[in-house]
């Protein structure tokens, strides 16, 4: 594994990224094709296919397991926690039309509001990866319960002028941060910062896991 943390924004928040994670793409691929066809995501705001993991999934499951003991030892020095509680994890692939997308679907988003909240995001195909935003209207980058209503009201107003997938920056948004997405690669952050898939005009949104937009998507409470 070859580890590196960049710092995000003006909260110079740290995002941890790993690279050559596994050691052994085509297996963690294969184990999430096996559980194919996934369902329609829970999530509303997530514009695609999620195959949630249960101690029931055999491989799956080890592989979750696995991702969160490599992790460990990284965050105490990063984001000064002892340890992880694992919360969901799920195999995961954007499949949504860019012109079907409700308005959440069209606007940088945040996971959580509090800030032991880390995401896990394991790159199991080449993407164009994930951004990270400053929202103009609020200044805000990383959603506290303080500022959390304001920075709904003012989506809301984006979410209307911004069709299809976000890219880039516009009037509402200034991307701050970029992490591209390698196959095989990880990433971990704080899921209060605000951020977006990377989803180009034009891209193959394929539900078969062997061609499509391959993520591993792992949740968790730093403590």
């Amino acid at each position: 594994m070859r580890p590196s943390v960049r710092v995000i924004g003006e909260s110079r928040q740290p995002v941890l990224v790993i690279d050559d994670f596994s050691g052994d793409l085509r297996e963690a691929v294969e184990i999430a094709a096996a559980l194919a066809p996934f369902g329609q995501s829970r999530d509303t705001y997530y514009p695609g296919l999620r195959r949630h993991i249960t101690p029931a999934d055999g491989e799956a499951f080890a592989y979750a397991e696995g991702v969160i003991e490599e992790i460990g030892p990284f965050l105490g020095d990063i984001f000064g926690f002892e340890w992880f509680d694992w919360i969901e994890a799920s195999f995961s692939m954007v499949i949504a039309p860019p012109d079907e997308l409700i308005p959440g679907q069209r606007i940088p988003h945040f996971d959580s509001t509090d800030s032991g909240y880390l995401a896990i995001l394991h790159y199991l195909s080449d993407t164009e990866g994930t951004a990270f935003y400053r929202q103009r209207a609020t200044g805000v980058e990383v959603v506290t319960p303080q500022n959390a209503d304001a920075v709904t009201a003012a989506g809301r107003a984006a979410a209307v002028a911004s069709p299809g997938y976000f890219q880039g920056s516009d009037a509402h948004y200034e991307q701050i941060g970029l992490v591209e997405g390698v196959a095989d690669r990880l990433v971990l952050y704080r899921g209060s910062l605000l951020h977006s898939g990377i989803i180009p005009p034009g891209a193959a949104l394929s539900p078969d896991p062997r061609k499509g937009r391959l993520t591993a998507n792992l949740f968790g409470r730093g403590r």
